[in-house]
């Protein structure tokens, strides 16, 4: 009963605003490929209290989700419940991934940050690309 609980306050949080966060890995490439954008990926567990935090403060922040969604399409994956390729499967979370559009990793990156920290890190992926 409790995963099912956290299953349904986590994609409240992800889908309750404008924002849209795909759920299919796949899924995210093709509309990747067809908005010419790179993509967000962020994992989560049901059970990680550090992700809770970053969708409650990081991810509900407008200027936060207005950068990510200007360029990036936004693909959450929950590592107990969704399909995540070999690669990609870890233990800690939050884990964060700004992939091009063909797959490849520009960044990533571990844990909690503030939406002003993330900022940052969006940022940097800029530079990067």
């Amino acid at each position: 009963m409790k995963l099912i609980l956290s299953i349904l306050l986590l994609s409240t949080l992800l889908f309750a605003s404008k924002e849209v966060f795909l759920k299919d890995y796949k899924q995210a490439f093709i509309v990747a490929k067809k908005e010419n954008k790179n993509i967000y990926m962020l994992l989560t567990s049901t059970s990680c209290k550090w992700c809770r935090k970053f969708e409650k403060k990081t991810l509900t922040d407008k200027k936060t989700m207005e950068m990510l969604q200007e360029k990036f399409v936004l693909l959450a994956l929950t590592r107990d419940v969704d399909y995540i390729p070999d690669d990609f499967k870890v233990k800690r979370v939050p884990r964060h991934y700004f992939l091009t559009k063909r797959g490849e990793i520009i960044y990533s990156f571990l844990g909690y940050w503030s939406p002003n920290d993330f900022a940052s890190f969006i940022t940097e992926v800029d530079r990067k690309e």
